[in-house]
């Protein structure tokens, strides 16, 4: 995968480690491991620079004391760190089922046709990343958003409409998000296994987030019912399906001596 592009612009690393280094040696000092401070420095970085740069991963993997790899696993866990640049502003519907009840489909449908993208997308502009995501839990005030985190409720096309407006004309209530290099369309780093397990085959999209109107998940389950296991008569990758009775059986021996080395006895 190409490099984000900074859009001609010189992107200077050095200043954005001179401007979260007190604030990751603040962090590292209130936490008795220093591992423990790997979040918030994270947080920190993405604070600056509007993304999770290659950088950014490595420098805190040193602060810390992990390998990038901890670093880079932890990042890819969590939703709300973005290891490719987004829009400046980050716009999150819910789609979860209070707010569809409300009429979030029609206001979602108008979000990808106002702004012209899709689902875990940004416009070509740059200024506008969209997602539908999952309960927001604000059901009393559905259908409900976040912008750049900050909550927006009761929403109509109309509202939609004002609120994309005003961040177009730079006098929207909430900050645009820091951005050190331009977007590309879509902010997804995606990591798809080359052999999926036998759940998978045959769905349209296995690795969709589910949500209302994704039937991704009971494609799968009917998937299984339709050719349960055992699945031994198929390939498989699966540790558990094909190492499984020997995986429990060499618990069991690790059990027992962890029983026996334990000075009260106790089972």
């Amino acid at each position: 995968m190409s490099e984000p592009s900074t859009g001609g612009r010189t992107r200077d690393f050095a200043s954005v480690l001179a401007e979260v280094k007190p604030e990751a040696e603040r962090l590292l000092a209130e936490y008795p491991q220093r591992r423990s401070a790997l979040l918030p420095i994270l947080r920190a970085f993405q604070n600056v620079e509007g993304w999770l740069s290659p950088e950014a991963m490595s420098v805190c993997a040193a602060m810390v004391g992990e390998p990038l790899s901890v670093v880079e696993s932890t990042a890819s866990f969590y939703t709300l760190f973005y290891r490719r640049p987004i829009g400046k502003y980050m716009l999150q519907p819910c789609r979860n089922l209070s707010c569809t009840l409300r009429g979030a489909e029609p206001i979602m449908a108008h979000f990808r046709e106002r702004l012209g993208v899709e689902h875990l997308q940004t416009t070509d502009d740059g200024l506008f990343s969209y997602e539908e995501v999952e309960c927001l839990a604000a059901c009393d005030r559905a259908p409900c958003m976040q912008v750049n985190l900050e909550f927006v409720f009761d929403l109509t096309a109309d509202k939609v409409d004002a609120i994309l407006a005003a961040m177009r004309e730079g006098r929207y209530e909430v900050a645009a998000l820091p951005q050190s290099a331009v977007p590309a369309k879509s902010w997804l780093v995606t990591q798809a296994p080359a052999k999926r397990s036998p759940g998978a085959l045959r769905v349209a999209s296995p690795d969709a987030p589910g949500g209302m109107g994704d039937r991704s998940g009971a494609q799968m389950v009917e998937r299984l019912v339709e050719d349960p296991y055992p699945v031994v008569v198929r390939p498989t990758r699966e540790r558990l399906v094909t190492d499984g009775a020997a995986l429990l059986a060499n618990d069991r021996d690790l059990a027992a001596v962890a029983r026996d080395v334990r000075p009260d006895g106790a089972s």
